[in-house]
């Protein structure tokens, strides 16, 4: 007993002092992707300082997680280590403590694909430290670093070996050229994956190699005009509109078409999906809960059917049958999806993506 005690002080400080010998240098001087726009007062906020004060306190609150923001660098370090102060230290009885505000390191192979190094797992603290990987041959790699999904970090290093180099990457992936612009609910916001790069919209980011704008603001997907006019303020390839969840009825006859012409005039011919609600598991037992989407997905095809109409051949309706899957295991909840919910809802949306992308 005594002799395995001393090994594992050993190990530990083995750990401590790996940890202690890395330099760390500030993650914001290099490339950060997946913000909708850099006017913020925070660099890793996704809305503008201009909506402060200006939107509903929810929406505002939520628009300062980073999800779906990312770091992008390269380093030939042996050994790769995170530092990071949480903003709020949010926690969830639903979700991963990693997928609220952990991070997330991938690094890119030589056929363009991205593979998963490790996540860095948060503390009960809002200051972290922790080491994602080491013994690494030291050969330089491009890394891409996925930041929480329902936090934000208030100051974020990246540690690496005294004698390695680290800098902007070489390669200029995921193109940043015509973004994904997904805006929606909860769930586009990530709720619930156990880590912060399998979020259905990281995957497809990884996937297509190109940037996806998470505009999935929890519980606060519900049309507001001022996400509209900045959505509209990108040059998108798609816009996603997959909001049911949060919306009502009423809120959808009252929002939907000046929402979407806020889209259409800024940009006349740039592909709109409008997705159907999600085919939650509860719907199967939940009557009123069936009898409430139902109303909701036939006014959401009423107007998408009055913009095809009006000659919008570029505004899609997307049905969500099969979305993620018919065994309802695809939830945490009966809401939020797992990580074989977002998996499923990724491998859903792909071929429509690479159908209406140019």
């Amino acid at each position: 007993m005594r002799k395995l005690l001393l090994s594992l002080i050993i190990v530990c400080a083995m750990a401590t002092t790996a940890i202690a010998e890395l330099q760390y240098r500030d993650a914001t001087q290099f490339r950060i992707i997946g913000k909708p726009t850099y006017a913020t007062d925070t660099i890793f906020s996704r809305l503008p300082d201009s909506l402060s004060g200006h939107i509903r306190q929810g929406l505002w609150g939520v628009g300062r997680n980073s999800a779906g923001i990312a770091v992008r660098f390269r380093s030939n370090t042996s050994t790769i280590g995170l530092k990071w102060h949480s903003t709020n230290n949010f926690s969830m009885n639903h979700m991963t403590a990693t997928g609220v505000r952990g991070l997330d390191l991938y690094t890119l192979q030589s056929d363009g694909s991205w593979t998963f190094v490790n996540a860095a797992r948060p503390g009960v603290k809002p200051d972290n430290k922790y080491t994602l990987m080491s013994n690494m041959t030291p050969e330089e790699r491009e890394y891409l670093l996925f930041l929480p999904l329902y936090d934000s970090c208030s100051s974020l290093e990246i540690g690496i070996d005294s004698t390695a180099i680290i800098a902007p990457p070489a390669i200029d992936l995921p193109v940043a050229e015509k973004p994904i612009v997904w805006y929606g609910t909860s769930i586009t916001q990530g709720g619930c994956a156990s880590r912060p790069g399998m979020a259905a919209t990281n995957i497809i980011e990884r996937e297509l190699n190109r940037v996806v704008i998470n505009l999935g603001f929890s519980g606060n997907g519900r049309l507001d005009y001022e996400i509209a006019e900045m959505m509209a303020a990108i040059d998108a390839g798609i816009y996603v509109l997959d909001c049911l969840p949060n919306v009502t009825t009423p809120q959808i006859k009252e929002r939907t078409e000046r929402f979407y012409s806020i889209l259409r005039k800024a940009h006349p011919t740039t592909p709109i999906l409008m997705v159907q609600t999600p085919e939650f598991p509860n719907m199967r037992f939940n009557t009123e809960t069936r009898r409430i989407i139902e109303e909701k997905d036939a006014t959401w095809l009423e107007f998408y059917r009055k913009f095809r109409s009006a000659g919008d051949a570029n505004v899609h309706f997307v049905s969500s049958r099969g979305m993620i899957g018919d065994d309802n295991e695809g939830t945490v909840d009966c809401a939020h999806f797992t990580d074989l919910g977002f998996e499923r809802c990724a491998r859903f949306f792909l071929p429509i993506f690479r159908t209406h992308l140019k």
